[in-house]
């Protein structure tokens, strides 16, 4: 008898294993389903791209002679979850078994589990391979480890993949990360090369039509959706970055400039995690374009790290700690979300940039996640599943394994250091050394206290007195600590008060 298939939104993957394990005669289950599109409030460019690019998947499949069971989004009444999907596909044809690649969230995966004893028929779950370091691979780093450093899980990496080795399988250029010289500030006037735009095709206008009517009230607008929903759109994105933005992107990948969304970011996360790029290829590509002398060694290390440092080691973190991770609040944070939060209005520069373009594209770049909003969100004491939830919802390529440890751990430390040494806490100060924010700003950045002053910089004193007794320790801390107690009474007592009032107003800031 044929099996179910099932490929879930982010697993558009000819390649992904559940595919090639099936046959001719097996049926294959993609389900556009209320769960899945609801548990947090998607941006719109989130759900157009998934939802389009499941639709144009499908259609490749069908046009390879595949059966495919699609469910298309309120097509069938009582369809809610990707349980009612599964019953109603065993409803049309009956099948001996199902089969799914691992899914990429622990609450989805705790469903899947639960499906063999509710449809009475084997389930078997695949491991994801797409990814290049197995959850089982990564248990085995873990174990016995004291801390898990993103660094040396890095360096096993490149030893794994080869990726940027000489013949004696050392780092290439003598060192294995270049991330100093990745961190300069991008001068005004260098101008940006723009990520690629694609316009609709008849599928994606009728999913933003969808999208538009009932998925009014989340953040976004469907009029200005110009991402790429296909595989091969998707590589010719990717390309476009190789081409003309890769050569800036190591010396600037953390600059900012005032309504310069993308600067030299290739915005190919997005399609990374749904599937639609494979991560091998794109670090074959860019270390090519090193090879070849096209780009800097610090871009090309730089980029690499991003995709086989971060993004697999967050992803085994996940898996490792969960579901307790998802628990965690180190510093007791439960502040609400000023409105701002999802409107980007506010008097912070720093905070409106990031905020209205997240808005606007579904995409911040990542220091304006961890450094902007993601600092403020720690130096305030926003609520930490709040926080989560936002980020979680508002950016395209955000899906819990990857979204969680990145927010949890690394911007709001909620976690107590078990993903990053330090909390990432800075002042004005690392906002205006690395953008041009502040120069318009209606707050001053060199102000600590008074009207005007600019609020990041009494939160970060104020944030380190107040949790002095969990962080008064930590090694990396130590000069912002004596810096602190350099101020005399007064001063502390001054900012501390300054403090105090911007906690109190956080809505009007």
């Amino acid at each position: 008898m044929p099996k179910l298939i099932v490929i879930l939104g982010d697993q558009l993957s000819p390649a992904i294993a559940s595919l090639r394990e099936a046959s001719a005669d097996d049926v294959i289950l993609m389900a556009e389903v209320g769960s899945e599109a609801s548990y947090v409030k998607h941006h719109k460019h989130k759900i157009v791209l998934i939802f389009s690019a499941m639709r144009h998947f499908a259609a490749v499949l069908e046009q390879q002679g595949r059966k495919v069971c699609y469910v298309k989004y309120g097509q069938q009444a009582g369809i809610h979850s990707m349980t009612d999907a599964v019953a109603y596909a065993l409803a049309q044809t009956d099948m001996s078994e199902i089969a799914i690649t691992e899914c990429g969230e622990y609450r989805l995966h705790q469903e899947i589990l639960g499906w063999s004893a509710h449809f009475q028929r084997p389930v078997t779950i695949l491991e994801d391979d797409r990814f290049l370091c197995s959850k089982e691979m990564f248990n085995q780093w873990a174990s016995g480890r004291q801390q898990l450093r993103m660094e040396y899980f890095y360096r096993q990496m490149r030893r794994y993949t080869g990726l940027l080795l000489d013949a004696k399988q050392q780092p290439v250029g003598g060192q294995w990360n270049f991330d100093k010289e990745n961190r300069k500030a991008c001068p005004p006037d260098l101008v940006a090369i723009p990520p690629l735009k694609f316009s609709h095709d008849d599928i994606t206008q009728q999913v933003c039509q969808l999208v538009a009517t009932e998925f009014a009230d989340n953040p976004g607008s469907v009029d200005n959706f110009q991402y790429a929903v296909t595989g091969k759109d998707a590589r010719q994105a990717f390309m476009h970055f190789i081409e003309q933005q890769l050569v800036n992107f190591g010396d600037y990948q953390d600059a900012m400039l005032v309504d310069q969304p993308f600067l030299f970011h290739s915005l190919c996360s997005m399609y990374l995690n749904a599937g639609l790029l494979d991560v091998r290829w794109m670090c074959q590509k860019v270390e090519a374009a090193w090879r070849s002398e096209k780009v800097s060694l610090n871009a090309a290390e730089g980029f690499i790290r991003q995709l086989i440092g971060w993004r697999e080691f967050v992803r085994g973190l996940y898996w490792l700690k969960m579901p307790d991770y998802a628990a965690q609040n180190y510093f007791s944070a439960t502040t609400p979300l000023p409105s701002y939060f999802w409107s980007g209005k506010t008097k912070m520069r720093c905070m409106q940039q990031a905020i209205s373009q997240t808005m606007e594209y579904g995409y911040a770049h990542h220091i304006q996640r961890l450094m902007i909003t993601g600092n403020f969100a720690l130096l305030a004491g926003l609520d930490v599943q709040a926080i989560c939830d936002w980020y979680l919802a508002v950016y395209v390529d955000a899906y819990e394994w990857v979204e969680l440890p990145n927010t949890m751990g690394m911007a709001l430390f909620a976690d107590g250091g078990e993903l990053a040494s330090k909390p990432y806490a800075a002042s004005g100060a690392y906002v205006n050394r690395m953008s041009n924010y502040c120069k318009n700003c209606h707050y001053k950045v060199k102000d600590v206290t008074g009207e005007k002053a600019c609020p990041f910089n009494a939160l970060y004193w104020d944030f380190l007195d107040r949790n002095h007794e969990q962080l008064g320790q930590n090694a990396r801390l130590q000069l912002a600590f004596k810096n602190w107690q350099r101020k005399t009474p007064e001063q502390q007592a001054a900012i501390k008060q300054h403090a105090s009032v911007l906690l109190n107003k956080l809505e009007q800031l």
